[in-house]
């Protein structure tokens, strides 16, 4: 664990010396950081941003904090990007989702099974190529990646039975809105339709969608199952998480603060990937134990839709082969 905190900080410090201003003295001082999810409070991610914050308050004696809002209490993903950017938010655990619509190379985590399973798609979080990406993200977008987590692989919930692609055809399916994911399934031939997480239980149950992309840990968690018919069990994409500080706020840390919180928030994010190694199959044994429909499904399922998605991501993300060789 160690081992990796300290990889994750040596990022972080490749990362921050781009912004070229970030190497000036700095006078440290208290401060409660504020920290924005779009995760509900069970949601694994925001239950390690706490204990990130429960860490680095005891570790710095009480002179940081750092204060959780999840649920979007900050406003959504690209909102937060934006206060991330003027120094108005501090910190925020994202899916790569909003960071691929401003760098389309980030895009790549998204192909369609890039991890063969649970076990891959951490591989692939922890190589090299992954961590290149982070240091781009200084000058691209203003912020620093100190590290990435993840959620579950996809699975899709339906209203109604489903035995093949050709059933999904014309149906509203959420989706979290960002370009890659919208791609795939505009060549599955659903609409997908954006929506945030707090909306989703009852947009299902009201018919407002006919399905939806999830993780199996919500599936379970928040209960979609109910008004399921069928779940799909195709995990057909990973879904990362990158930890994020804004650039502004970084360069008026010290050098302590700055190895201090990079080891500390790298730590927790990593226990993420851990946590959901663990217990992807144990979450999927559940799912499968529900009295709902629930059908195997893998790359054929979807037939042209991969290829379809590789012509318009191929070049966008030239990342996507090097991610590939981490994934084997």
């Amino acid at each position: 664990m160690k081992q990796t905190a300290k990889r994750a900080y040596g990022v972080v410090l490749a990362s921050a010396l781009a912004l070229g201003s970030l190497t000036a003295a700095t006078t440290a001082t208290a401060k409660e950081f504020r920290l924005g999810l779009i995760t509900p409070p069970p949601h694994t991610w925001t239950k390690a941003a706490k204990a990130f914050g429960d860490e680095l308050k005891e570790a710095s004696g009480g002179k940081h904090s750092v204060a959780v809002f999840p649920s979007r209490q900050l406003g959504n993903e690209a909102q937060m990007i934006q206060m991330l950017q003027s120094g108005s938010l501090d910190m925020a655990f994202l899916t790569i989702a909003e960071v691929s619509n401003r760098v389309p190379d980030f895009g790549a985590f998204y192909a369609p099974y890039l991890a063969k399973d649970i076990q891959s798609a951490a591989r692939i979080l922890r190589s090299d190529a992954a961590k290149d990406l982070l240091k781009t993200l200084p000058k691209k977008v203003g912020v620093v990646g100190v590290g990435y987590g993840m959620a579950g692989l996809r699975q899709i919930v339906s209203r109604d039975e489903v035995s093949s692609a050709d059933d999904l055809k014309g149906k509203k399916l959420r989706i979290t809105p960002f370009e890659p994911i919208k791609d795939f399934y505009n060549a599955v031939g659903v609409a997908p339709t954006p929506m945030p997480l707090p909306a989703v239980y009852d947009a299902l149950a009201n018919g407002q969608v006919d399905a939806i992309d999830m993780d199996v840990e919500l599936i379970i968690k928040l209960k979609y199952y109910d008004h399921a018919k069928t779940i799909v069990e195709s995990n057909h994409m990973m879904f990362p998480m990158v930890g994020l500080v804004s650039a502004k706020v970084w360069k008026n840390l010290s050098k302590e603060e700055r190895a201090q919180i990079s080891d500390l928030m790298g730590k927790h994010l990593d226990g993420v990937i851990n946590t959901y190694t663990e217990l992807e199959g144990p979450w999927l044994a559940k799912m499968n134990a529900l009295d709902v429909k629930v059908i195997k499904a893998g790359p054929a399922f979807f037939t042209s839709a991969i290829a379809d998605w590789e012509k318009i991501w191929g070049d966008k993300a030239p990342a996507l082969k090097k991610l590939r060789e981490a994934a084997q």
